[in-house]
């Protein structure tokens, strides 16, 4: 047994205990060095030494997520109440996953439907790859891949379908063909007048953090604090929509995993969902069988220690652009993370999500439904 179990319930005892309000039941939270440990949930701490200097290991409870009504034109969107699962559609020659294989309107179509039987609330199409490494396409391409679907699938699709994309003439003709959800990971950084047309046609939007762009987000030196540069890029994306004129009731927020951040950094965002979900917008999050994942697998679980950004930073890689890491030449391919996917769906939910981004829908459709029980008996 590790030695901070050992001591004894007098050592303990000298702890002083701290109750900030956002306990909401009332546990216990020991003070370390004078300052008091962040109590967002319900936490239990173990605390090592008399003098409350070293280790604290604490266990958080599930986050209870805030309910919000998300007004789209076709209908309202209750979130909260249970995790919606938004089926990805990538219809594009090299997207990270399934690239090529829903290139084809038809094919794509048929993805589609099978994405609605399979259990998804929300499609999202997209006709642009943002894999890392990957250039950038013009809107008359973009518009080629996926109004033919949008168009095909009219009257078809009972769900709603959101369109990826950081282009306002992309997302003027999709609202157009149908979609009600524009899904921007430039957070309005890429275009910015693609606020005016989710402000003319009172449409939600998704902002995501990313750092740099697709081509050169993990070339870049990642972040000396992961969590500080994604709340601070998720608040420079609302204060852009607002000051664009948009209600912050149409803005949801997604801290990009994969998206300019390192393998490890990933891991840390996913476990601190709760200080974005502080934010006080709906939370998108969108892990599904990203490389990180990839990463993990073919380590056999072991730490990505290496990835760590060293000593607060990350000189600028020399390794193909493709790549997101260390080893990553070694990684578990996409189609075999389903299950490490899971891991990270449930993590999602539990740390406060209310939508989850995935490919494999059938799979996470079950993966939310039980830990949605799990976070509804708390």
């Amino acid at each position: 047994m590790p030695a901070m179990f050992e001591k004894t319930a007098g050592e303990y005892a000298s702890a002083k205990p701290c109750r900030p309000e956002g306990c909401r039941l009332g546990f216990a939270v020991r003070k370390r060095g004078g300052d008091s440990i962040e109590c967002n949930f319900p936490v239990l701490v173990f605390v090592c030494g008399v003098h409350l200097r070293s280790s604290v290991v604490y266990f958080p409870s599930v986050f209870r997520r805030r309910k919000f009504r998300l007004r789209l034109p076709s209908r309202t969107l209750v979130l909260g109440e249970r995790t919606l699962v938004m089926g990805v559609l990538n219809v594009t020659p090299d997207s990270f996953s399934d690239g090529g294989l829903f290139l084809d309107a038809d094919a794509a179509m048929r993805q589609a439907l099978e994405i609605e039987r399979a259990g998804a609330d929300i499609l999202d199409i997209g006709g642009e790859s943002t894999r890392p490494g990957s250039a950038p396409v013009t809107a008359e391409e973009e518009l080629k891949r996926v109004l033919p679907v949008f168009e095909g699938l009219r009257g078809k699709l009972r769900i709603p379908i959101s369109i990826d994309t950081q282009k306002a003439a992309v997302a003027e003709a999709a609202v157009a063909a149908g979609a009600e959800i524009i899904n921007d990971i430039s957070a309005l950084r890429a275009d910015p007048t693609l606020a005016e047309v989710v402000r003319r046609h009172h449409m939600p939007i998704i902002l995501m953090h990313m750092r740099g762009t697709p081509r050169t987000m993990q070339q870049r030196p990642f972040a000396r604090h992961v969590l500080r540069d994604v709340i601070a890029g998720l608040r420079a994306g609302v204060a852009r929509a607002c000051k664009a004129g948009l209600a912050k009731s149409q803005l949801l927020l997604d801290p990009g995993i994969g998206f300019g951040k390192s393998f490890e950094q990933n891991y840390e965002v996913l476990a601190h969902l709760a200080k974005l979900a502080a934010l006080g917008f709906p939370l998108v999050v969108g892990a599904s069988r990203k490389a990180f994942i990839g990463a993990t697998l073919a380590r056999g679980g072991a730490t990505l220690a290496g990835d760590r950004v060293a000593g607060g930073e990350r000189s600028r890689t020399t390794l193909d652009p493709s790549r997101t890491g260390p080893n990553a030449q070694n990684l578990v391919p996409p189609g075999e993370r389903v299950w490490g996917t899971a891991a990270t769906v449930a993590t999602s939910i539990l740390g406060g999500a209310h939508i989850v981004r995935v490919h494999d829908v059938a799979e996470m459709v079950q993966v939310a439904r039980v830990t949605n029980a799990i976070l509804h008996a708390t």
